[in-house]
């Protein structure tokens, strides 16, 4: 009888023999103990260097749950306050508008830091050709990638500032859309904190938690453990290196942006540091980075009825799910498709890197790869099930 970690190894190798990835690793730990891993193919196919298990991963949108365990590390310091107004720390969101038609209206009321942290705030990504929010958006991050290495690079305040002049696509608190709140929620973080976004993080979570390898650029000396970026052709895998929402792709030099929403690089074992102490109601070996009832705050918030439709209608992957605190949060299993159990929390991000937490099963799950669109593909519901018959 093959073991766990056999048996995800064969499904990633398969999936490296059928050119879904380039290369991925997966890690699963059940009680705060390791017990499965596995690894297959290349972090550079050119170079022929496997995915192994210290291979630096772009997170992307996974960098979310750690912006939003900041935001509740000032919570409980009494320094933020979820119900406050976005405006009284970003002067940008002054009298923010609405797109409405061809022209704009004011917004009825000022945005709060609770709608950033819940995607409920109006802001958007780009890429959507019919809305004039998603236009302006696309817009804007067009102009921090031109700025994005040179001596007028955009910081992460400024990009927040500028963000706010961009009419929302609705009014604060009306709906849900997935978007660039959490790179203003950076910003916010970073003025209230009074250091810049990624000394905070370092300070706060990387150091104590020891997660030596998770950070916003990756330094000359770990460049050859980063792995390289793919994307899906008809002709097969081919190598992309393009930049995305203002993360530079080689992510060799410190960002003058410090992106909430995508900016951070970990390794497996990095980021089971940081899964493991929410797991532990956020305690790690022997301190407390967050307190038990912050996380619980955190991991079991719930969208308001109106904003919950509007998620389970857009995003058929998340049926089953809420979205709070920039996490998705398990509320009812058998709409989900794939196995889960209620209140399991977690994220994903644009290359491939999956997280999920589950409490009730004391289990945890991360895995990554480095392709262009991935987010939560098929082979992850597919290890996903893997581990959740075996476990759970």
């Amino acid at each position: 009888m093959k073991t766990l970690s056999g048996k995800l190894e064969q499904l990633l190798l398969r999936a490296v023999d059928n050119e879904e990835i380039a290369g991925a690793n997966i890690l699963i730990l059940k009680e705060g103990k390791e017990i499965a891993y596995a690894q297959a193919g290349y972090a550079d196919r050119a170079e022929k260097k496997f995915y192994e298990r210290d291979t630096i991963a772009r997170l992307y949108s996974m960098t979310k749950p750690v912006t939003a365990a900041a935001a509740m590390l000032l919570m409980e310091r009494g320094l933020l306050d979820p119900g406050g107004f976005v405006e009284d720390f970003l002067p940008g969101f002054h009298n923010a508008s609405v797109a409405e038609g061809k022209g704009r209206t004011p917004a009825r009321r000022p945005m709060r830091i609770c709608e950033l942290l819940n995607m409920t705030s109006g802001l958007v990504y780009g890429g959507d050709t019919t809305s004039i929010s998603s236009i302006e958006t696309e817009k804007l991050f067009h102009k921090v990638s031109e700025r994005l290495l040179g001596k007028d690079a955009l910081t992460t305040v400024e990009i927040a500032n500028s963000l706010g002049l961009v009419p929302l696509a609705f009014h604060p608190g009306d709906s849900w859309q997935y978007g660039a709140s959490a790179d203003v929620l950076g910003a916010v973080i970073e003025i209230i904190s009074g250091v810049p976004f990624g000394e905070f993080l370092k300070k706060e979570f990387f150091e104590p938690l020891g997660m030596k390898d998770t950070a916003f650029h990756v330094p000359q000396e770990k460049q050859e453990r980063l792995a390289k970026v793919y994307e899906r052709t008809p002709d097969g895998l081919i190598l992309y290196a393009d930049s995305h929402l203002g993360v530079p792709n080689a992510m060799a030099q410190p960002p003058a942006f410090e992106s909430g929403g995508a900016g951070l690089v970990s390794t497996l074992d990095d980021y089971e540091k940081f899964a493991s102490m929410l797991l532990a109601e956020g305690s790690y070996a022997g301190g407390q980075i967050i307190k038990p009832q912050t996380v619980r705050y955190m991991t079991q918030a719930e969208l308001l009825p109106w904003q919950q439709d509007v998620l389970e209608q857009g995003w058929e992957g998340l049926s089953g799910h809420t979205y709070a605190n920039l996490l998705r949060i398990v509320t009812q299993p058998g709409k989900a498709c794939m196995m889960t159990t209620k209140g399991e929390y977690g994220w994903d991000g644009w290359l491939g890197a999956y997280f999920a937490n589950s409490p009730k099963d004391k289990l945890t799950m991360l895995l990554t790869f480095q392709l262009k669109d991935a987010g939560t593909t098929s082979l992850t519901r597919r290890l996903k099930n893997t581990v959740w018959s075996e476990l759970c």
